[in-house]
């Protein structure tokens, strides 16, 4: 404040050494800013010459002091002159004053509203104009009297260009403005011409398709974004120079990105002929992955639905069946009837197992992706893969991905990869042969995990089929859901699987995943944990320092309460039920106590449960058994938050 105030005592300070009289009025007609030559040419008041002060009230004064000599309609002038400024109209005009001076006024409005009026005494210029057309015989009235009018209007020349100066002006701050919110929006935006050339970019090209150029203005639709992604918008753009405005959804086989581009005509009203067309293009491969696994869920949600009641019916039939079979093993039967009866609660059992893999796979899976280091994943893997492999099949895993931790959900991918490791030793056979599991960033969108085989690779009908639940090439040793499932969990995820043969023989099968690199670890938190189980507070305890961090426990909500006063304390992670006390109640007394503390629960209740529901809409809840991973998910979430 003591800065500005200087500033505007500097300013007020230049303004009166200039020889002009200067005003600035809002546009309320309201005085903004006035030098002190302005007070002395009129003579004016303190109060006429205080910011605020009213223009009719100053034009009032001047009428009644007689600036304006003899009116016959003084309240009609007053009236007049304030509707003209009202209409802040650039001006320039010259007039005598009642005491003989002339004076020059010139305004100028300004861009928020109201104006600026600069007041010149050019009395001596026109008395100089007076003695020259006096003492000049040799010059004729006419050329001095265009002389006058050309000084004149030189005068309102000067007056013109200031302001279209300051007209430019803005429109450079206006551009340099668009320029730069277009730059900062995770958007390309983009003209092109008649011809397919580029005449404006906002430079995010390479940032939507890295590996193309930032500024591409002057080149055509094909070298900016390639051939084939140009391939593909074309016809959609020779549309667009139609007259038909279009929206694109593609692919970009390059990224494996999914990218959308709106094109507009450029025509600048109907009937006129379109000039080019406009494009914006947006990242959509984050959207997309969310509509396929919302999809997905959907399907396993109406699956779920479909079967579970069937799953019901049949489970119970397959009950009576084994009782039935088990009371008929026990009487006297004729030669061979045993081994009927064995056979057919052997075809019981296998409808019981082929049961609970449709409950496993049309039943709820909660995705759990925790920080994953892929060293360590890898190395969890292999022994649990070649348990599976006879000695005459090898496996080898070739890990390319830079980032040394990825967020996974390493249960599904670990039983998606042992599925597919299984089904490529069923296909090699008795062997020798290889399986080879490699891992690739596909341009930092996409974690691509390829399983391949050395043996036949899969047929035509195969390759149309195999990710349909119950198809199988196995024939009564297969139940045809191992791919589903793996496409079930991929799909889930947000991802991608593909089914192809190699080159040189053998199967190939392609889990694309979200490439979600791992953050940074968090700093070491003071959290202090609410538990009235003493084995359940030891758990989640070690479970915390295992992770770094520091812990304070609290048996009673009584004891939480004094202790969440500590100084340091980051977080507060309480279970809902501690006896009598109820945790959800707890959290809300601190949260009005330490509103800066982060809050957590954790419990064992259903979903269904009132006290349960109630926590979830104000604070994350953990269900229980609540493990390192789970924990290190919720505070990870909180740093990068």
């Amino acid at each position: 404040m003591a800065q500005r105030a200087g500033t505007d005592h500097l300013t007020r300070a230049g303004l009166n050494l200039i020889q002009q009289a200067l005003t600035i009025y809002d546009a309320d007609l309201r005085l903004a800013v006035c030098n002190r030559p302005f007070q002395a040419m009129f003579g004016l008041p303190e109060w006429l010459v205080t910011p605020g002060a009213s223009f009719e009230d100053t034009i009032r004064y001047l009428v009644e002091t007689g600036e304006y000599g003899d009116l016959d309609d003084p309240e009609g002038f007053i009236r007049t002159r304030v509707e003209q400024s009202r209409a802040f109209e650039p001006h320039y005009m010259e007039r005598r004053r009642s005491n003989g001076r002339m004076i020059s006024v010139e305004g100028s409005p300004l861009p928020e509203g109201g104006w600026v009026t600069v007041y010149t005494d050019i009395t001596a210029i026109k008395r100089q104009e007076e003695l020259l057309r006096a003492r000049s015989e040799e010059l004729s009235d006419q050329l001095l009297t265009h002389a006058e009018e050309l000084a004149a209007t030189n005068r309102a020349l000067e007056a013109t260009i200031a302001q279209l100066e300051e007209a430019k002006a803005e429109l450079t701050e206006m551009e340099a403005r668009i320029r730069l919110t277009t730059e900062m929006m995770p958007a390309h935006i983009a003209r092109v011409d008649r011809d397919g050339v580029y005449t404006y970019t906002n430079r995010r090209l390479s940032s939507l398709l890295p590996g193309r150029q930032s500024d591409i203005v002057g080149l055509s639709f094909e070298e900016a974004l390639g051939p084939r992604t140009a391939a593909r918008l074309r016809p959609a753009l020779e549309r667009v120079l139609l007259g038909d405005a279009s929206v694109l959804e593609f692919t970009e086989d390059d990224t494996g990105r999914r990218i959308r581009t709106a094109l507009t005509p450029d025509q600048s009203g109907p009937g006129e002929p379109i000039t080019g067309v406009y494009l914006l293009s947006t990242d959509l491969t984050e959207e997309a992955q969310a509509r396929a696994a919302l999809a997905q869920t959907g399907k396993r949600e109406l699956a779920a639905q479909l079967t579970s009641g069937l799953a019901h019916d049949f489970a119970n039939l397959l009950t009576i069946i084994l009782g039935l079979q088990g009371r008929l093993d026990r009487m006297p039967l004729p030669m061979g009837a045993h081994e009927l009866t064995g056979a057919t609660k052997a075809a019981a059992r296998r409808g019981g197992d082929l049961l609970d893999k449709i409950a496993r796979m049309s039943g709820p899976h909660d995705m759990r992706e925790a920080p994953t280091v892929l060293a360590d994943f890898l190395a969890t893997l292999a022994p649990l893969a070649r348990a599976t492999l006879p000695p005459e099949i090898t496996l080898t895993l070739d890990n390319h991905v830079a980032e040394p931790a990825l967020m996974l959900d390493t249960g599904s991918l670990q039983d998606s990869l042992l599925n597919l490791v299984l089904n490529a030793r069923d296909a090699i056979g008795a062997g020798p042969g290889q399986i080879a599991i490699v891992l690739t960033a596909v341009q930092e969108t996409w974690l691509e995990i390829a399983v391949t085989d050395t043996g036949p690779g899969f047929t035509e009908e195969a390759l149309a089929r195999a990710l349909d639940p119950f198809f199988t090439t196995k024939g009564k040793e297969g139940s045809g859901l191992g791919l589903s499932m793996v496409y079930d969990l991929t799909k889930l995820s947000g991802g991608q699987v593909r089914l192809g043969n190699q080159p040189g023989g053998g199967a190939s099968v392609s889990l694309r995943l979200p490439l979600r690199p791992a953050e940074a670890e968090a700093r070491p938190r003071l959290i202090l944990l609410v538990e009235d189980t003493p084995e359940i507070r030891a758990t989640v305890r070690d479970a915390l320092t295992g992770l770094g961090h520091q812990v304070i426990e609290a048996a009673t909500a009584d004891e939480a309460l004094s202790l969440a006063d500590i100084p340091g304390i980051d977080w507060v992670l309480s279970d809902i039920r501690l006896g009598p006390a109820d945790g959800v109640d707890l959290l809300g007394r601190i949260a009005r106590k330490q509103p800066a503390l982060k809050l957590a629960l954790m419990t064992s209740l259903p979903d269904s449960d009132t006290r349960r529901a109630a926590g979830a809409q104000r604070w994350p809840v953990l269900p229980k058994p609540v493990d390192a991973a789970t924990l290190h998910a919720l505070l990870a979430q909180e740093a990068a938050a």
